[in-house]
């Protein structure tokens, strides 16, 4: 199905964050995909760095990563996950990005000598970014995700934008907000209806409220919010909570949005087709077995760092059948003598060792590594985690002791790993890193090929330390199985253990994993650690 009119639909959240927009608009996506629609989703982020690339993980989660290298907001892997598509920069607006193109047009005499103004020249920036990126993606209908709350000062401009351009387009509003509920469970609705007014006061009519809340909206909250909120009843939408987040698109199909957004966006309807989605969800809900996997890490106490590992094991876990239960991890603890590797991993299956910087928590992975490969435990490396297998075998199993990364130890005797020589000479913080999607070229034989069934892949990267190919030729002579590189050789990008299911990869395959594609090394992992607790 082509649409003649591109259609627009504006995400909108009221009173509080974290009621979780970047599901909702991923959903919205899904159904309409469903129905034969090509959708693009955009989010717009307030802040005013230019990316997400400086960002640590305790304030903002986790830093997403697409093919071209864009560091972004970890909505945009909610949308690819759910949408089962690769985006790019251009899905991603920021504060740091308009004002910096506004400034650079100004500097190069593009305002013809006016004064550059919030109102029109910003405001025409974000809408002309909006139209160019649904005609270049070729979009039936593109999904703007507005970040942050209606009333915050970061996004006042941007409402703005989007007031202007439902004048000129078909543009559909959806207001997400919540509807807590007081000691007796009776669901308060007056703050839905306060928020609704602000969002009117600013010349934006929601035709759809998406309502997240502790208990089952009642018949009479439904009708108070249409009633004051100026929609039908049908229009006001259960947003509950879900065993699993791919539930998500099933719970608003089963109310009917799927309907309403064709009707309100004046869409001729199509027989939907999620059959094999339900499926999928199934299999997540209705498991036939379980393993336990420890992530060992440094951000454990914010869990979504960690986001894209979590969902690749769910993924990982649909294909398998298998529930992945994770056990956080916090490799610190291992150093700092709180408590030892073997307490840590007693009764895991699998551990992962996922991407991370700096040198807090260093050395509980390595022991966390080694545990692993002493007692046959699968183990998956990640980005960080390959270098800290490469390190721990250096050590314990190529006679370099003392050996490290030089992000850690500048002076260590054994710089296994090191900086990537393209990043010495830079110095600026933003992007200043070896980033997205990059080919690698695998050894026949390996559980890495056996994991993808070819030996050319591709796999997004965020990292600037690699293997010190001057060591390379004593780590394999040691039995450590370099398994892939670059295609010309020149950067280890996986290595693996010679005995036992121990895989490292310098890349982040996390970031392709999908619930209908899921990471192939993931899967791998999954039925190891099926195997490895079989075996008791």
């Amino acid at each position: 199905m082509r649409l003649k009119q591109r259609k627009y639909i504006v995400v909108l959240g009221s009173l509080m964050s974290g009621l979780g927009k970047g599901i909702v608009t991923a959903s919205i996506g899904k159904l309409l995909q469903s129905r034969g629609l090509k959708v693009s989703p955009i989010k717009f982020d307030g802040y005013l760095n230019v990316d997400c690339g400086t960002m640590n993980p305790f304030r903002h989660g986790e830093v997403f990563v697409l093919d071209d290298g864009t560091e972004c907001d970890m909505d945009f892997g909610t949308y690819e996950r759910f949408l089962n598509a690769d985006l790019s920069s251009a899905n991603s607006i920021t504060g740091g990005k308009l004002f910096r193109n506004i400034i650079e047009k100004e500097r190069r005499g593009g305002f013809l000598g006016r004064d550059v103004q919030i109102v029109p020249h910003l405001t025409d920036e974000i809408k002309g970014w909006v139209r160019r990126t649904g005609q270049e993606q070729d979009a039936d209908v593109v999904i703007v995700e507005v970040g942050g709350t209606v009333g915050d000062l970061e996004n006042g401009y941007f409402l703005e934008a989007m007031r202007q351009l439902a004048a000129e387009e078909r543009v559909l509003f959806v207001q997400l907000t919540w509807v807590p509920s007081m000691s007796e469970g009776e669901p308060k609705t007056k703050p839905t209806q306060h928020a609704n007014k602000l969002i009117q006061s600013m010349g934006i009519l929601p035709k759809i409220i998406i309502c997240r809340q502790d208990e089952p909206l009642s018949r009479e909250a439904r009708e108070k919010i249409s009633m004051f909120c100026n929609v039908p009843p049908s229009n006001v939408f259960d947003d509950p909570d879900v065993a699993t987040i791919y539930e998500l698109p099933l719970i608003l199909e089963r109310q009917k949005m799927t309907e309403l957004l064709l009707s309100e966006l004046g869409i001729e309807e199509k027989d939907e087709d999620m059959k094999e989605w339900r499926a999928l969800v199934e299999r997540i809900k209705s498991p036939k077995r379980e393993v336990s996997v420890a992530i060992t890490g440094k951000y454990t106490a914010v869990k979504d760092a960690y986001v894209s590992i979590k969902e690749a094991l769910v993924h990982a876990g649909a294909a398998t059948a298998t529930r992945a239960n994770i056990k956080w991890v916090e490799t610190s603890e291992i150093e700092d003598g709180k408590a030892s590797v073997r307490e840590l991993l007693s009764g895991c299956d699998g551990i992962i060792v996922p991407g991370g910087y700096g040198s807090r928590g260093v050395e509980g992975k390595i022991a966390c590594v080694k545990y692993a490969r002493e007692n046959g435990m699968p183990f998956l490396g990640l980005c960080y985690g390959l270098q800290m297998a490469v390190i721990e075998w250096a050590r314990n199993k190529a006679g370099m002791e003392k050996a490290n990364t030089t992000e850690v130890d500048e002076k260590t005797p054994y710089p296994v790993i090191d900086f990537l020589p393209e990043q010495r000479e830079v110095r600026e913080k933003g992007g200043n890193q070896r980033l997205g999607a990059w080919p690698c070229r695998l050894k026949r034989g390996t559980r890495a090929y056996e994991a993808y069934g070819k030996e050319e892949i591709s796999e997004r990267h965020r990292h600037r330390y690699e293997v010190n190919n001057d060591y390379r030729e004593r780590l394999e002579r040691s039995g450590l199985v370099v398994s892939g590189t670059s295609p010309d050789g020149s950067i280890v990008e996986m290595v693996e253990w010679p005995d036992g299911w121990g895989v490292g990869t310098q890349a982040h395959p996390e970031l392709k994993s999908r619930l209908e594609r899921p990471a192939p090394l993931f899967v791998a992992f999954l039925k190891a650690c099926a195997e490895f607790s079989k075996k008791g």
